[in-house]
């Protein structure tokens, strides 16, 4: 089946909730298009999954965005990013339409990095999924080789967001405990990547414990920054991104499930449908 032609609103894509982060930074950043938000929270988490299966669910729900009208997907999700966008810009859009495009979170990250950390010492915490691609070391070091990174996967920080907990004194121990693994495996870190779109939700407890001087970088700013800097630069794809300032949620699970995590990250009530990808 042909993919529609006409303009459509940018698609943001992740496995479950973290993305709307990203979401809530771009659409601060570029009120003015239309946005389609999908979350595959039956499925969800990706993190733990393999590179073929992350690959497989994100392909179908890149491709079902494409369907719904989107031209520009966002990947909103790391372990996406680290474990599929890469092939599906190399081996599926020239398939399915060489003028779409799919953009990830840790690329205008990993460009930022350069203009933060003086000691040329930088921390991510994110999944365990992240972690091991080694995506956030790749795309640093191609930007700013002499930068040293150090991961740390995080792996009970997502539960404590989805269930509410980010605020709860038992977060607390979980946290601590990461920022001094990561902290211990590199003292001279002065830059903490977040990179997890769920993390944002911990920051308060994560600044508690954070050494003075060590500075936590959140990723919405950043992709929000880099969308419309591309955006600006590729008239030919702002041109297929309506701008009427509306918003749409899609989930494949229950749409009551997502309604009430979603004013976890949004702080909003949102009209969410349910939608089947395979």
């Amino acid at each position: 089946m042909a993919l529609p032609s006409s303009s459509g609103p940018i698609g943001v894509f992740d496995s479950g909730y973290g993305g709307l982060t990203i979401l809530n930074a771009i659409r601060t950043a570029l009120p003015e298009y239309d946005y389609l938000y999908l979350g595959d929270n039956a499925r969800a988490p990706y993190g733990h999954r393999s590179f073929d299966v992350v690959y497989d669910f994100t392909r179908q729900a890149v491709y079902k965005l494409f369907q719904m009208g989107c031209h520009l997907v966002i990947l909103g999700c790391n372990t996406a990013s680290a474990k599929a966008l890469r092939t599906i810009q190399q081996n599926d859009l020239p398939l399915w339409d060489r003028e779409r495009r799919v953009l990830g979170v840790i690329r205008p990250t990993a460009e930022a990095i350069n203009s933060l950390t003086t000691s040329r010492h930088i921390g991510v915490l994110a999944t365990e999924g992240t972690i091991k691609s080694g995506s956030y070391t790749m795309e640093v070091r191609k930007l700013s080789p002499d930068v040293k990174v150090s991961g740390v996967a995080c792996p009970f920080w997502v539960p404590l967001v989805e269930y509410n907990e980010a605020e709860g004194p038992g977060a607390d121990y979980f946290v601590k405990k990461r920022i001094d693994e990561i902290m211990a495996k590199d003292p001279q870190i002065d830059t903490l990547v977040l990179g997890c779109t769920h993390y944002p939700l911990l920051l308060p407890k994560i600044m508690r414990y954070v050494p003075e001087g060590v500075q936590v970088v959140s990723q919405g700013k950043y992709v929000a920054d880099s969308l419309s800097d591309y955006l600006s630069r590729h008239p030919e794809v702002r041109r297929k991104c309506t701008a009427g300032g509306r918003m749409h949620y899609f989930t494949t699970e229950n749409p009551d499930k997502f309604k009430e995590n979603a004013r976890i990250f949004l702080r909003e009530d949102v009209s969410v449908r349910h939608i089947d990808l395979d």
